[in-house]
């Protein structure tokens, strides 16, 4: 059994993978090949986006949107502090500081009392000026972009999503890559959307903001190659993975329908057994993860009995951003976000894939229910 299955997925696109792999060899356009803009042209048209712009990461796609906005020495960006290591990162790597803010314990996505409460003690103290909200749409399942762009217009900040984990989500007839300013995905090989290496992209309906992170992009160029007009990266992605791209995303819709009735029948054979992932009326959940929340103490002893079954699990993340070495001078030490402390002991995430079968998923929920 596999976490995230990309050798069923292969099979079942083979044909349209390895033709699409062989056009690029064939034309030899390995960066920015045609591939690129088609891919940014259906993806623009799968999500309802103005702009897209691809590139080579996750993380260079939220690089490019700070880089864009301007993000430097003095900013306080707000980050939750229960999420992977790039959301913090990418503050720090421009002169910015990362703002840890706790999360909801049914969701995991960013508590916006303590966001609140977090912005007003920034402004209060007078050293950093707020700049910005980096929402993180956790294990899949978009924030509540309503109230958070609600309480940022309150403050006057900007609102960007960091949205690795929830391609092919939705706020109701909204998809993610329309739900803030700027929203950056990753396309790496296990997320919902995967390519066979690196990639991301940046979706935005500002036409301006667009082109510039598509200067960025490319070294900061202009109109020609060597006219450089502002500091920029080398962020393109390979032609080969937008060509693996094209060849999956007309089957993703399907896979997202098929990964909601994964978490449908997890929640059916666990929901009254341990605490299931938080849904919110009206959201659709990408399902990046299926992330469970167990007794404390239990987390580990539930883990190896399942890989004594040969069912394998994972933890995201074993210790929140705000304890880690690189951003403990950033936060408030431990106690200081309880609900993500907690949070770390708790978690484990079942195996995710679209092609799980019922009988897989009653092998994985027998095993969970016997290892309590």
């Amino acid at each position: 059994m596999q976490f995230v299955d990309l050798g069923a997925q292969y099979a079942r696109y083979k044909d349209d993978i390895d033709a699409g792999i062989a056009g690029v060899l064939a034309h030899g356009r390995f960066i920015m090949g045609p591939e690129i803009a088609k891919l940014e042209a259906e993806l623009a048209s799968f999500t309802g986006a103005r702009h897209v712009i691809s590139c080579s990461s996750g993380t260079d796609a939220l690089v490019m949107i700070m880089m864009a906005e301007g993000i430097g020495p003095g900013d306080a960006v707000f980050v939750p502090s229960f999420t992977f290591t790039a959301t913090a990162e990418v503050p720090l790597l421009l002169g910015a500081t990362p703002v840890f803010v706790d999360v909801d314990g049914d969701d995991f996505n960013m508590d916006l009392t303590d966001l609140e409460r977090r912005i007003e003690a920034v402004k209060a103290e007078g050293r950093l000026k707020p700049k910005g909200i980096l929402a993180t749409d956790l294990f899949g399942l978009p924030a509540d972009y309503d109230a958070i762009h609600a309480l940022a217009e309150n403050h006057g900040l900007t609102v960007w999503a960091d949205a690795a984990q929830s391609m092919g989500g939705a706020d109701g007839a909204k998809k993610v890559g329309t739900l803030a300013r700027a929203t950056a995905t990753s396309f790496f090989p296990a997320k919902p959307l995967g390519c066979y290496g690196d990639g991301g992209a940046v979706f935005t309906d500002d036409a301006d903001m667009a082109d510039v992170m598509r200067s960025i992009r490319a070294h900061g160029k202009g109109t020609e190659k060597y006219d450089i007009q502002r500091v920029g990266l080398n962020a393109r992605m390979d032609t080969i993975q937008a060509a693996v791209l094209l060849a999956k995303l007309p089957h993703f819709a399907g896979e997202i329908d098929a990964r909601e009735a994964v978490a449908t029948a997890y929640d059916r054979r666990l929901g009254n057994q341990v605490k299931t992932p938080g849904r919110r009326d009206g959201k659709q959940s990408a399902w990046a993860q299926y992330t469970l929340r167990l007794p404390a103490g239990r987390r580990d002893a539930v883990a190896a009995a399942l890989k004594e079954k040969g069912i394998p699990s994972a933890v995201y993340y074993p210790m929140p951003m705000h304890l880690q070495t690189a951003y403990r001078a950033f936060g408030g030490g431990e106690g200081s976000l309880p609900v993500s402390e907690t949070l770390c002991g708790e978690v484990l995430s079942l195996p995710m894939h679209p092609f799980l079968t019922e009988e897989e998923i009653d092998r994985i929920a027998d095993a969970v229910v016997e290892s309590l």
